[in-house]
């Protein structure tokens, strides 16, 4: 895991797969709630996807699901946009996606914000060592310059 400081679209432009933080939650017209962050900026800019999420999160759970038209995963770090993220569910997402790197789902290097650190009410200080445990330097970890 290499930690860089930028503009986590600069390298979705440059052609690398970008991780969007999400939760489980999705509203009463089926739609996820990416309503922060980093998964406001991605529901921006690609309109449909809340509503696929919002059909994968129904259907198949809280999980890392990747988004290959996009260049886009996303990388579940609650299970509640209210709460706090957990950092068994932040390993458990690394792990899933890990797995669909290795499978060949999502080509790495990827490039993910700090995880369940913003929102998520997490010290980086906590979190850093765990996804060290799992990831190498296929994953870079980004923080607005």
């Amino acid at each position: 895991m290499r930690e860089v400081v930028g503009n986590i679209w600069d390298y979705h432009a440059k052609g690398h797969w970008v991780g969007i933080t999400t939760n489980a939650v999705t509203k009463e017209n089926g739609e996820a709630v990416m309503g922060r962050g980093i998964a406001l900026q991605a529901a921006q800019r690609f309109p449909l996807l809340a509503r696929q999420l919002g059909a994968k999160l129904r259907h198949d759970g809280n999980h890392v699901y990747a988004w290959p038209d996009y260049r886009l995963f996303t990388f579940p770090t609650k299970r509640h946009w209210q709460n706090p993220s957990p950092l068994a569910l932040i390993e458990q997402s690394a792990v899933e996606l890990t797995a669909l790197i290795d499978q060949g789902t999502i080509q790495a290097p990827i490039v993910i914000p700090r995880p369940g650190c913003g929102n998520g009410q997490l010290d980086w200080k906590d979190v850093g060592p765990v996804l060290a445990k799992i990831w190498n330097d296929r994953f870079l970890v980004i923080t607005q310059s």
